[in-house]
């Protein structure tokens, strides 16, 4: 999940080597915070939330595969 998001969010931001994703375990499942530079955080957000909300809606499927649950935090 960690590889999708990071992928997605490269694709997304002007300076990709600024993309910076970590993983935490914990007992409500797993954490996956995407930081990026100040400026990208707009294009990541995008109009009224609609592409963040798209790639938690993408790493939600992904761990219902995988049988656990995720979230994603934008910081």
């Amino acid at each position: 999940m960690k590889e999708l998001v990071e992928y997605i969010a490269r694709s997304i931001v002007n300076s990709p080597d600024d993309v910076v994703v970590t993983e935490e375990e914990n007992e409500q499942g797993i954490t996956l915070k995407l930081q990026v530079a100040d400026d990208d955080k707009g294009r990541v957000i995008g109009k009224q939330g609609r592409i963040a909300e798209a790639m938690r809606t993408l790493v939600r499927v992904k761990a219902a595969k995988a049988g656990t649950r995720a979230t994603l935090e934008i910081i």
